[in-house]
């Protein structure tokens, strides 16, 4: 054998182990837990379905080299601790996190468990991150809303319906990115000629009961701010706003195809997509504090002219020319 064959043979022959071991680092097994704040439907479902698309765009195959494990919560605090713990206990690569409460638990039993968050409101004021560009730690993710988008909410609702005069923030008091929102609703409120009215609401029972009680007086209007018991009971919060008569501003499509007025908010499935090629990166070796926490890219302004109708609402020519989409 010559010298030059029997060098290349020997370098070919040390080269296996090293690509059997970079093969086998592919080919492992990854778990990914997912901690969702709200029940399972068909919402949520689409949301899980475009990240696993995105996953697999991203040579991910579940049952050959990814496992997820889910765990839904219906906006229960209980239930979500009993979640987080339960995940955190299955030592998963990354957790995929949507919304405060999923965050906020997860950081009660992990700080070494890489964690992407999505649906995430204020994630510097909640105490997920330390700032946005460089998050530091075990967090990143994509956020949704600042606190200021509360102000926006107000202006759509005045230019939907000029005569309100008082508006309720329906939001959810234990989460300090709902709370956030009212406190800038307020500040902004003197510039639309509006009295705002803190609306805190739990579950089904504090929604009928709070809406009804605001509903007693005239020229009332809703800003419903995103969160586990608005979500969950959008059909009922909606047919409230029917029953009354009040204008509402929702901050997702889904309330407005469900018969709300009006969203200002983001498309949810942009973010979930997103969130799958940040668990990419840090399953190949980045670090999530390293990863910047993005906002969303576009909002979206979508108006309902049905349900306007039926609040004797005319939404101007000038609002359904610069909304993104009307349904009629």
């Amino acid at each position: 054998m010559r010298r030059r064959d029997f060098i290349t043979l020997i370098g070919t022959a040390a080269a296996w182990p090293l690509a059997a071991r970079a093969q086998q680092s592919r080919d492992r097994v990854r778990r990914i837990g997912v901690l969702i704040s709200f029940r399972k439907d068909a919402v949520t479902e689409a949301l899980v379905a475009a990240f696993r698309e995105r996953f697999q765009e991203l040579g991910w195959t579940e049952g050959r080299n990814v496992q997820f494990d889910y765990r839904y919560t219906d906006g229960n605090p209980e239930r979500t601790s009993s979640a987080s713990a339960e995940l955190v206990a299955l030592a998963p690569d990354a957790i995929l996190a949507d919304a405060n409460p999923a965050v906020a638990s997860l950081m009660q039993v992990t700080h070494t468990i890489p964690i992407v968050f999505t649906r995430t409101s204020d994630p510097v004021g909640s105490g997920f991150v330390s700032n946005l560009a460089h998050p530091g730690g075990n967090i990143t993710g994509f956020h949704s809303f600042e606190p200021a988008i509360a102000g926006k909410w107000l202006e759509v609702l005045k230019e939907l319906a000029p005569g309100v005069r008082r508006a309720a923030v329906v939001h959810h008091p234990d989460i300090a990115a709902n709370v956030a929102f009212v406190r800038a609703a307020e500040a902004a409120s003197s510039t639309f000629g509006v009295t705002i009215t803190s609306a805190a609401v739990r579950n089904a029972k504090d929604i009928e009961e709070t809406i009804t009680k605001f509903a007693q007086e005239p020229n009332g209007g809703l800003v419903v701010a995103p969160a586990p018991p608005t979500f969950d009971n959008r059909d009922l919060v909606v047919a409230l706003a029917a029953r009354f008569r009040l204008p509402a501003v929702y901050s997702f499509r889904f309330f407005v195809t469900s018969g709300g007025l009006a969203s200002y908010g983001y498309d949810p499935k942009d973010i979930w997509r997103a969130a799958a090629a940040y668990v990419d990166r840090i399953l190949r070796g980045e670090k999530p504090g390293d990863l910047p926490v993005q906002l969303p890219a576009k909002y979206q302004l979508v108006i309902n002219l049905k349900t306007a109708k039926a609040l004797g609402l005319t939404v101007p020519q000038t609002l359904q020319a610069s909304s993104d989409e009307v349904i009629e």
